[in-house]
């Protein structure tokens, strides 16, 4: 079985590997390519975007600076926002659903170390070498959710449709949809309702009406 099918199976990988490393270095080239430009160069963005991620939606945009890890294993949907400092370590894929909407610093990570010290320092593969190993769990992210301000989404947490995060929350377990959810570790606080709409905030709507669906 190849390193790159094992992250998909959940089992240890070697990320030192010669075919993953290949991958990361790739994709961490292009993660500078995409920094060294202007807010502006739209369509360089554009193409290299189209090289570093798995596939975006149309309408989407990143800030920049981006930092993604393998970058093909990251599905985003349509109409994403990312702010400033977006980092995905996408060893195991994640997916991000339309109209979502990242604050600055998030960070979504999928690896993880073995806790024994022994283990995280090296394994034994079946030829009896050792070797440095680590295993991932995926990410999804459901439509319509807005994350806060240097939020953490840990590995193997799915975090479900019409969700807001707040700032700094570490994202450890599932949440369910249409939740509003923060804290370290992330709890659900309540379930976002109707009552939450802006037109039951005059004062801080102004002039503006939400659009009926």
């Amino acid at each position: 079985m190849r390193e790159e099918e094992k992250i998909f199976t959940g089992q240890l990988f070697k990320p030192g590997h010669p075919d993953l490393r290949a991958i990361k270095l790739r994709t961490h080239n292009l993660n500078n390519d995409y920094n060294a430009t202007y807010e502006d160069e739209t369509e360089k963005r554009a193409q290299i975007l189209s090289q570093l991620v798995g596939s975006m939606g149309e309408g989407s945009f990143i800030q920049g600076p981006v930092f993604f890890h393998y970058g093909v294993h990251t599905h985003i949907g349509k109409r994403f926002f990312g702010n400033f400092n977006l980092t995905i370590q996408d060893d195991a894929p994640v997916t991000i659903g339309d109209d979502c909407s990242f604050g600055p610093n998030v960070t979504i990570v999928t690896p993880i170390h073995p806790l024994i010290a022994g283990e995280r320092r090296a394994m034994r593969d079946a030829q009896g070498n050792p070797a440095h190993v680590c295993y991932a769990r995926p990410v999804v992210i459901g439509d319509d959710c807005w994350l806060g301000a240097n939020v953490v989404v840990c590995s193997g947490v799915t975090i479900g449709k019409g969700c807001v995060i707040g700032a700094g929350s570490v994202v450890t377990k599932d949440i369910p949809d249409n939740s509003f959810a923060a804290g370290v570790p992330c709890r659900v606080i309540r379930p976002i309702t109707e009552q939450d709409s802006m037109k039951y905030k005059p004062e801080i709507a102004g002039e503006f009406q939400p659009i009926e669906e």
